[in-house]
């Protein structure tokens, strides 16, 4: 007899940018060569980023939460000094294996 297990999945974006009052010279290049060129006056500012989707195996959206914010400190995904992190949950999913 094969035992089934149910592992849960959540899938956890993280969005690095650039801090606030860092200059941002990509989002400046887009604003001004696409968006204002493209007639497009009403978008005042364009900031450029990360986005990273990972899929982690966790019980609840709290330990992903937390596996992912330790992984991006440890491996220095992002540069704190220079950049923002956020970790945010958008997803979960049960799968059966055997």
């Amino acid at each position: 007899m094969v035992l089934k297990t149910r592992n849960q999945y959540r899938t956890v974006e993280v969005i690095i940018q650039n801090k606030p009052l860092a200059r941002d010279p990509e989002g400046e290049t887009i604003h001004r060569n696409l968006v204002l060129k493209g007639g497009y006056d009403l978008v005042t500012g364009v900031r450029a980023g990360k986005l990273l989707r990972m899929t982690v195996q966790a019980e609840s959206g709290q330990e992903a939460e937390n596996i992912v914010r330790r992984l991006c400190d440890d491996l220095r995904i992002y540069n704190p000094v220079a950049h923002s992190c956020e970790v945010r949950i958008v997803g979960k999913e049960d799968r059966i294996t055997e």
